[in-house]
């Protein structure tokens, strides 16, 4: 598969549109639906990638934790140029890229494989690390993670870690939309707050707000974003 380079015209009024075209994972609609405004805003406004820079060096690394439901992500890669709208409707039947979770050897511009929880953020904090062992200090590493993942104590090692060590390129957006089984003490920010992490917490929904807390500068610490949904809207 190749991508496309093809000018963009696509906007946020066509998400709807384009993630109505998959069908058969409606247990999963919320998860999708949950993220949607976040990933709009991410590629829209904040990465810096494009299907012509999937591969380069330089690139900003997205990775989408929440795997589970990943219709939202399709349509808003679909909208950015990394592949034709035209693969959507074949959504997880057997010879279709586009998998009930994503798979970074069939999707292009997905980064990671993912669905099973726990594994995203460890995998940003060890991408952060690799890009730093090979002198490569400016490009960001984002991950999306839900708030269910944190009754997963691999991220909470990975929370613990990255605090202290300074991981300033690590960036953690995590979607609230009251799915854990155990919440956190505190709620989901103190966790990160406690770690040593530059956090803020923000409607899920808002664009702006979004947008103003992921450019928000954090020198020398990682960056936690809690954006609250209610995944009834």
């Amino acid at each position: 598969m190749t991508n496309t380079t093809t000018a963009r015209t696509l906007d946020h009024h066509d998400m709807n549109r384009l993630m109505g075209l998959m069908t058969g994972d409606e247990k999963h609609g919320p998860a999708a639906t949950s993220t949607l405004d976040v990933l709009w805003v991410l590629y829209d406004r904040v990465l810096r990638v494009t299907p012509d820079t999937v591969d380069a060096p330089g690139r900003d690394r997205f990775l989408l934790s929440k795997g589970h439901g990943p219709m939202a992500y399709y349509a808003v890669l679909a909208a950015h140029g990394f592949f034709d709208e035209e693969l959507l409707p074949g959504f997880g039947a057997y010879d279709s890229p586009l998998g009930h979770h994503p798979d970074r050897t069939l999707v292009p511009g997905a980064e990671i494989g993912s669905g099973s929880l726990g594994h995203g953020l460890p995998l940003a904090v060890g991408s952060v690390l690799g890009l730093r062992a090979q002198g490569l200090t400016d490009p960001r590493v984002w991950v999306l993670i839900g708030d269910a993942e944190l009754d997963e104590g691999s991220n909470h090692e990975a929370i613990a870690y990255a605090g202290p060590a300074g991981l300033e390129q690590l960036h953690t957006v995590v979607i609230d939309n009251a799915s854990s089984s155990h919440g956190r003490p505190g709620g989901i920010a103190a966790r990160f707050e406690a770690a040593g992490w530059s956090v803020d917490s923000v409607d899920g929904r808002d664009h702006e707000a979004l947008y103003a807390a992921f450019t928000a500068p954090h020198p020398g610490r990682p960056r936690a974003v809690v954006a609250r949904v209610d995944p009834k809207d």
